[in-house]
Parts: structure tokens; sequence; C-alpha cells
């Protein structure tokens, strides 16, 4: 019982990195296609400025899965590591490249400089997550057997499952950041910013769609555990995911921003917890369960105990950080996108 406790606590911080982290790497999608260095200026401005405080942060969701994975499910984690140890280290790659260039880009003067960071920056940002849902392709479709590098390491993400997965996690990203972004210019004053986020958001949203309908082909035939559990336990999610981005791309159609950010939100946790539950109980398939590998009571305690601590000082200090930079700016005072040049912290993308 308690090790289902954890895997829900450990699912939560997994949902927590897809939305938070999701709308920061999305943020760098977009700023790829923002344009040239003149014509995307603003764009880039209004992504600067809204990322700039919480990029960083959201990456504390990842290090808790990981920590939970190894302390309560340790043979899950040695097998998903010594198999999957390519695309993780290049996503581990990927978020060091993007940290460092997003920083450089702020702190160089010459357009060579912020052209060549701004680069580095922005295909991190797309890249990252494609690794990151190749990694769950992998797990899903069965290609991570129990064991120490007992699964093939190249084919265990290089598959149709993976690939279906890492397109999906790009697209979602860049739906959550245009949606986020668009109340992110509103707030500010740029109504021309909102005006091109929405469209965006409502192409992202619709590409999501597309690819997940594609998708029921693709596991249906690679990865059929999944599927099967898609289309019988967590269809009532997968129903629940498809009526909430419906209405998400309604809502940005009404230019109702702040309701379509829930509703996006909603989508993405409700896909995410289909996956777990039409995995469930199984940790690898097809058919090693949570009772298997999880760790001693004892152990399951501590982490349990350690987790209610860690949530009292970790949530209302993100919570806190979050609202402070949703805030708009006082009455009269400069608007950081507008400055066109570096961005004064003044909102939030996650």
């Amino acid at each position: 019982m308690i090790a289902d406790v954890m895997l829900a606590v450990m699912w939560v911080g997994l949902t927590c990195y897809a939305l938070f982290a999701g709308a920061d790497f999305g943020a760098g999608f977009w700023d790829l296609f923002a344009g040239s260095s003149s014509r995307g200026r603003q764009r880039r401005s209004l992504i600067e400025h809204s990322i700039g405080p919480v990029w960083e942060a959201n990456h504390v969701w990842l290090i808790f899965v990981l920590v939970m994975l190894w302390s309560c499910f340790p043979p899950v984690f040695a097998a998903v590591l010594s198999t999957l140890y390519i695309p993780l280290t290049l996503t581990a790659l990927g978020i060091i490249a993007r940290g460092a260039a997003f920083a450089f880009r702020k702190a160089s003067t010459a357009v060579w400089q912020q052209r060549l960071f701004g680069g580095c920056f922005a295909l991190s940002s797309v890249v990252t997550p494609l690794f990151l849902g190749a990694v769950a392709g992998g797990i899903a479709s069965g290609r991570v057997p129990p064991g120490i590098a007992e699964g093939d390491t190249v084919t265990s993400w290089l598959n149709p499952t993976s690939a279906l997965g890492g397109v999906i996690a790009v697209l979602t990203c860049a739906h959550l950041a245009a949606v986020y972004l668009c109340a992110d210019a509103v707030r500010e004053g740029d109504t021309v910013r909102a005006a091109e986020f929405r469209r965006a958001s409502a192409a992202g949203g619709l590409a999501c769609g597309a690819v997940a309908l594609a998708g029921i082909a693709v596991l249906d035939r690679d990865a059929p555990v999944l599927f099967h559990g898609l289309t019988h336990r967590a269809l009532p999610l997968v129903v629940i995911g498809a009526v909430a981005g419906l209405a998400d791309l309604a809502l940005l159609l009404r230019h109702r921003y702040v309701l379509a950010r829930g509703a996006a939100a909603i989508a993405v946790a409700a896909i995410l917890w289909a996956w777990g539950v039409a995995q469930y109980p199984r940790m690898l398939v097809p058919s090693t369960t949570v009772a298997e590998t999880a760790s001693q009571t004892s152990v399951l305690v501590a982490c349990l105990i350690s987790v209610g601590v860690g949530f009292v000082v970790l949530v209302p200090s993100l919570w806190l950080l979050y609202a402070t930079f949703q805030r708009g700016p006082a009455p009269g005072g400069p608007r950081g996108p507008r400055s066109g040049g570096g961005a004064e912290p003044g909102g939030g993308t996650a």
C-alpha cells in the first residue's frame, strides 16, 4: 500500500515537471522560430522576460522524480538508467547547454554572440523534451527489461513508440508555452504578441491532437499493453484529456487566457496520468510490478516523511516565486518586453 502511495507521489512530481519545465522548454521552441534578429526581437524579449525568474527552478521536479525512483524502486531505477543511458545523457547535456546558453545570451553584447547562444538555447529546448519523450516511449513499450543493461541500448529508444513520445513531448511543450505566453503578453500590455502566441498555441494544440490520433495505430502495433490500458482502464482519463484540450482551444478563441492555462494543464496532466493508470501495476512492461520492485517498508516510510517535510518548504516557496513574477508592473512603471533589450523580471511562464 505504501509503495502505491510513493508511486503516486512520484507521479505528482512528474506531472509538475511536465507542466512547469514543459512550458519552459516550449518557450525555447518559440524562441527558435521567432524569426530574424530584428523581426523576432519583441518575441524573444517577451520569452526571456517571462522565463527569466523561474527557468532553473523547474528542474527541481526532475531531481525529485529521479531521487524517488532511486530510493523507492531501485531495481526500476537501475534498469532504466542502464538501458536508456544514451538518451538520458543527451537529456542532461541538453539541460546544461540550454541553461548555459540562456545565461550567456543575456550577458552578450555582440549580435553574433547572441545568435550563437540563442541558437544553442533554442535547439537544446527542442531536443531535451524529444529525448525525454523517447525515454518514456521506451519504458511504455516494454523495451526496458529488469536487470542491469538487459535491454538494447539503441532500439530501446529508437523505435516507433519512442518517436511518438518524443514528438508529442515537443509539441505539448510548445503548446503549453504559447498558452502561458498569451497571458504574459496581455499582462505586459503587448496585444500584438498576445495575438501571435494565440495563433501559435492554437496551431500547437491542433498538431498535438493530430499526432495523438495518428499515434493510436502506432501504440496498437508497437505497445499493445499500453494501448489496451488506455482503451480500457484509463479511458476516462483519456476522455478528460481530450475534452480539456478542446476546451483549451475554445478558451483561446475567446481570449480567456488564464482559463486556457488551466484547461491546457488539465489536458496534459490527464494524459500523463492515463499512461500511469494504463500501465499500473507494472513498473516495467510486461510483468515487473510495483510490489516486486519496491524498497523495504522502513525505507518507504522514511521517504514519505522526507517528502512531507520537503513539500512544506518547497511548495510555498515555489508558489511565492511564481506568484511574485506573475504580477503585472506597477501602474505607470516600465514594461519589460517593450524595452526591446534585456528583460527585467516581471512575468513567469511557469
